[in-house]
């Protein structure tokens, strides 16, 4: 099974419950999360189990438990993983991203969540957290808003300092909000409600980085 985009080093999630050292461990706990988000995206959330995962992934069920507790652990970590490639993601788009350029470096963070969402198996259900669950990962928006506003201050030449944090987490919860909205009115995000939350990002972006 090929690996989806994923980074080479992730920090792991408090949730597994072992870090694979050797890589056939690594490509099999890579194998687990792939059926994980495959069938999210089949039979969603609630009805996801480990043993369908295992049976998915080609693993004894024992394999899953080596990693999980339980499913909602198995998604905390696929979350993590989304999160991760991620940052990834934008870091190596920003880096093609004119210097000093916030909006450029702002559509390439909103263009990356965009991609994910149309075409990363299970990020409909779970992105960077499980709604059903939110003492899993209960401060996704945080996390993201953190490591965007980390590559933003880098990409900018400025100081990752409270007001930058603080303007890049509302930045976050208002795409989060508006995009739920986009994606209930259609499968692949309503395109006016797309390009609505650009302009609102451009917009509220501008009083603190122009």
């Amino acid at each position: 099974m090929p690996h989806r985009d994923q980074p080479q080093h992730p920090a792991p999630p408090k949730t597994l419950r072992r870090v694979p050292v050797q890589e056939r461990s690594a490509e099999r706990l890579t194998r687990i999360l792939d059926a994980c988000a495959d069938l999210l995206d089949e039979v969603g959330y609630e009805d996801l189990s480990t043993r369908a995962v295992a049976a998915r992934a080609g693993v004894p069920i024992g394999s899953v438990y080596r990693f999980f507790g339980n499913k909602r652990a198995m998604a905390d970590a696929l979350a993590h993983r989304n999160l991760d490639a991620y940052a990834e993601r934008v870091a190596a788009r920003m880096a093609g991203v004119e210097r000093g350029d916030w909006r450029g470096a702002v559509d390439v963070a909103f263009d990356e969540f965009l991609a994910m969402k149309r075409g990363v198996p299970g990020f409909g259900l779970v992105d960077f957290g499980i709604p059903s669950a939110p003492d899993a990962m209960p401060d996704a928006n945080s996390d993201v808003a953190a490591r965007v506003a980390g590559l933003l201050a880098s990409h900018l030449d400025r100081p990752l300092d409270k007001k930058l944090r603080r303007t890049v987490l509302v930045g976050v919860e208002a795409v989060d909000a508006v995009l739920q909205l986009a994606f209930r009115v259609h499968p692949s995000g309503d395109p006016d409600l797309i390009d609505e939350t650009r302009t609102l990002l451009h917009s509220y972006f501008a009083g603190s980085l122009d």
